[in-house]
This record gives structure tokens, sequence and C-alpha cells, in this order.
């Protein structure tokens, strides 16, 4: 992840560009903020490189339900390939309600390993594919990633999902989460937590911005 103070100069250039964000009463907001809404998200150039990265991984597994291994697998402490476990994972859960299907890919994306940026790439922040993240594991924005893209193939839409970076309170550092929208209620995907939960459970995150596909959202403090 790259630094609170760099993402605060992004929000300062793009602040002008914004529409103040207009929900329905029956719809919520994330984590009790006010949002603020932009459709311009080419400034976001990690997230814009990664979905390029993953739409030509895609385009090469030509629509089959499994992503494309590049180099040797790297096992499973089930002594399968990381790959291919999380194809049977997938498949397991098709006919599986909303809600298991959050559970199901929160905990299996959860059981591997957290690796830094600068350790797996030599870089600060590196926003990693699907694949990638089968190869290398991965840091917290990489989990929300796989899971993002997890649930879309199981037939969750974009518009129901956003990758939120978050200020967190406890420990004073940038982290990453996955907010799923569904049944009026926001429900929260993350490395540090074992289950799945309603963002209004969750005390010591401020969301700094959230993405998906379409659009961004600046986060502030409701008066």
């Amino acid at each position: 992840m790259y630094s609170i103070t760099n993402k605060a100069l992004i929000f300062a250039l793009t602040f002008l560009t914004l529409q103040d964000l207009s929900y329905g009463q029956s719809v919520p907001v994330l984590f009790g903020t006010t949002e603020y809404k932009s459709d311009e998200i080419s400034a976001f150039t990690k997230w814009s490189e990664l979905r390029t990265r993953h739409t030509k991984e895609e385009g090469l597994r030509k629509g089959k339900f499994k992503p494309v291994r590049k180099a040797p697998c790297r096992m499973t402490k089930n002594f399968k390939c990381v790959d291919d476990e999380w194809v049977e994972k997938m498949s397991s859960l098709k006919t599986k309600t909303p809600k298991e299907k959050l559970d199901g890919v929160n905990n299996h994306i959860n059981q591997s390993t957290y690796v830094t940026d600068m350790v797996n790439w030599r870089k600060k922040d590196y926003w990693a594919t699907l694949n990638q993240f089968f190869q290398r594991n991965g840091d917290c924005e990489d989990y929300a990633i796989a899971k993002y893209y997890s649930l879309k193939e199981l037939g969750f839409s974009p518009d129901q999902m956003r990758i939120v970076v978050v200020e967190d309170r406890n420990l004073k550092i940038a982290h990453a989460v996955l907010a799923v929208y569904m049944n009026d209620k926001i429900w929260i995907l993350d490395n540090q937590i074992s289950k799945v939960v309603l963002d209004d459970l969750i005390v010591h995150y401020h969301p700094l911005y959230s993405i998906n596909e379409k659009s961004w959202w600046l986060h502030k403090k409701s008066s």
C-alpha cells in the first residue's frame, strides 16, 4: 500500500471533479461516512493497470472457469495446485446462497500467506492479478482483489462490490478490504478478520476511498 499522505494528494488534485453522491433511503453508506462520487477513475493507475493485466489473462483462458498457469504451481496444504484448488472451491460455491458465497470466498482466500509488495515485487505498492496472487500470495489489497474477482466469477456484479482503502486507526496504517452491497447491507471481507462482517460492526476503520470498475468514492466523516 502507498502512504495515506499520497492518497490525500490524489484526492486534493481530483476533488473538483467529484459529484455529491445521493443514495436512496434504503441504500446504506459505507462505514457511516459522507460519500462523494466520480466516474473519472483514470488517475488510479495501479487499479487500471491491474484490470488491463487481468483482462489479458481472461482472454488467455478463453472464458474457461480456470486461471492461466504461467509457472510451476504453488502447492497448498492439501497438496493441490493453488489455482486448481480455487477452481474446485468456486465450482462448489456456484449453487450456494449469496451469503454462503461470501463466506466461502473469504475463508478460502484468507488461507493465503500475507507477503508484502516489497518482498514480492521489490516495489512499495503493486496491485496483483488473481493469477499473480495464486503464484506469490500478496498483501491486503491483493486479498481484496482476489475476492473481488472470485465473487465476480460467481455472478456478483461489479456494481455490488468495491475495493476500499481505509485508515486502520488502531495500527495507524493504510489497509484494504472488499465491501459487498447485498440486501441493503454492506458486508466486509477482510484478510484481518476471519468472518464476513457488517461494516457497522467495525469501528477502527476510516475509509479513504473506494473503487470499482465504473466509479470511485471519496469518504468523509459525517457531521
